[in-house]
């Protein structure tokens, strides 16, 4: 970008929207709590209806025996397995309002959190067919029937690949040309 009404700082933002990429094999290097933390500080101060902030977290690191029982939940095993860290992300369905709004909020905070993984050099993934065993995925946390609507599970840690993803162009996707 050569825009110069375009700041530094918000170059940098941009930059890492553009640069952050899917990441689906670790090193297996732990990721530490701050790291953790850092996340998911970043995932909570996404938008959300009415500031209503309806998600919640759980988190799984290597030698939980969780991990390996949400590996059962997926056809994507092996990137559970290999992660140094999962985060599970739910609705509270006590915290909702209105479910597209909360549904979108969801999503805003998983970005958030993916972004902040490609922020501090983690590599991550959002995995998204999991959800279709969320009953099977809540029993294997332990969680209560009912109260939490599972979203998604993102697996992190230090990459062990370069993400590589194209783009449609911007232009394919506009309904009008600007």
């Amino acid at each position: 970008m050569t825009d110069p009404h375009i700041s530094d700082a918000s170059r940098a933002v941009l930059d890492a929207l553009h640069r952050r990429r899917s990441i689906r094999r670790f090193t297996g290097q732990p990721v530490n709590r701050d790291e953790i933390m850092a996340m998911l500080d970043a995932a909570r101060w996404a938008p959300s209806g009415l500031n209503n902030q309806p998600w919640r977290f759980l988190v799984v690191q290597p030698g939980d025996p969780r991990q390996e029982a949400l590996a059962g939940c997926t056809r994507y095993a092996r990137i559970v397995r290999d992660a140094g860290v999962l985060v599970a992300v739910f609705l509270d369905r006590e915290a909702c309002y209105h479910p597209m709004k909360d549904h979108q909020g969801a999503g805003a905070c998983i970005q958030n959190l993916l972004l902040a993984a490609h922020a501090l050099g983690l590599g991550a993934v959002w995995l998204g067919e999991i959800v279709n065993q969320a009953e099977q995925v809540e029993q294997a946390l332990g969680l209560p029937a009912g109260r939490y609507e599972f979203m998604a599970l993102i697996a992190a840690g230090h990459p062990a690949q370069r993400g590589s993803s194209d783009r449609v162009p911007l232009e394919n996707l506009l309904l009008e040309a600007l």
